[in-house]
């Protein structure tokens, strides 16, 4: 017996690639279906760099640093190759603060780090330290400093997105 029509009741986008419709909390876990989730940010959108920013700070503030780095996935994704870099350690950084906060604390300072390092490649490369006044250095000292406090299992267990959350411009 085949199981004819299951591919049928796959969560699909436009384009029938699979998509997760399940509802998310806050930080990007999925609820059951059914539930009162958080709405999600929509993908592909493309922004100015300076409503990126924005948004993303908007998001980092209200503790939603997994829909954060979805903005910052899209400017990636999006924008001029020389600048792929320099969204994609920042979608890194909110990742990174994501996994923080579900209490994952090994993957947590592990992306923390890695974006701390490819904003810092990035500055290096193209010698410049505060694209759309993002204060990059703030940022990886921020990084760093969190990734050693997960680490080291200072607060005993998840941190706090909201509170936690970096400044992008100083």
């Amino acid at each position: 017996m085949t199981n004819a029509g299951a591919s049928d009741a796959r969560d699909r986008d436009p384009e029938g690639r699979a998509r997760n419709a399940r509802p998310r909390d806050g930080l990007g876990r999925p609820l059951p279906y059914g539930t009162e989730g958080v709405p999600r940010q929509p993908e592909g959108v493309v922004r100015r760099p300076q409503e990126t920013v924005a948004e993303a700070q908007a998001l980092l503030d209200a503790g939603k640093p997994f829909h954060a780095h979805e903005v910052f996935e899209d400017a990636w994704k999006s924008g001029p190759e020389e600048e792929r870099a320099l969204w994609r350690g920042l979608a890194q950084l909110a990742v990174g603060l994501t996994h923080a906060a579900r209490g994952n604390a090994v993957g947590g300072a592990r992306l923390l780090r890695r974006g701390a390092a490819a904003l810092g490649d990035w500055e290096t490369e193209q010698g410049e330290d505060r694209p759309y006044d993002i204060d990059l250095a703030g940022l990886a000292r921020w990084a760093r400093e969190l990734a050693g406090r997960v680490e080291s299992g200072d607060g005993g267990g998840p941190v706090d997105a909201t509170v936690e959350a970096p400044r992008l411009r100083s």
